[in-house]
Parts: structure tokens; C-alpha cells; sequence
């Protein structure tokens, strides 16, 4: 899952979400699909804190170039 983009992650999310709303799937692609969801969710949650943590960093950055 490495190798997706956040973009390409919360498009899938959206058509598992969708999916699901259906009501049309049986229990056992239902449940398959909510796993997929869970993973596509921690994975965009981790890209999100990542990005934070970059934003923050540079911010910091600029922060003591600015204060010299």
C-alpha cells in the first residue's frame, strides 16, 4: 500500500464507502471491504501525520532563520 498516493488512498475509501452504502454486497464482502477501509484509513492517517510533522519541522526551520 506503500506505493499509493493519499489521493488514490481516499478515492478507493470513497468507492469502498459507496459499496458499502449499497446495501447489495453479502456479509463476507461487506466485512472484507470495512478491512480494506480500516487499512486505507490508518494509511492515510500516517501520510497526514507525516506531512504535519514535515510542515512543522520546516516552519522551525524557517522560524530560526528568521530570528537571526
Amino acid at each position: 500500500m506503500e506505493n499509493i498516493s493519499y489521493e488514490t488512498a481516499v478515492k478507493r475509501l470513497e468507492e469502498i464507502i459507496n459499496k458499502l452504502e449499497s446495501g447489495e454486497l453479502t456479509l463476507e464482502e461487506s466485512i472484507k471491504l470495512y478491512e480494506e477501509s480500516a487499512e486505507l484509513s490508518a494509511y492515510c492517517s500516517d501520510l497526514l501525520n507525516k506531512a504535519e510533522l514535515k510542515i512543522k519541522e520546516f516552519s522551525n526551520t524557517k522560524g530560526d532563520e528568521n530570528a537571526e
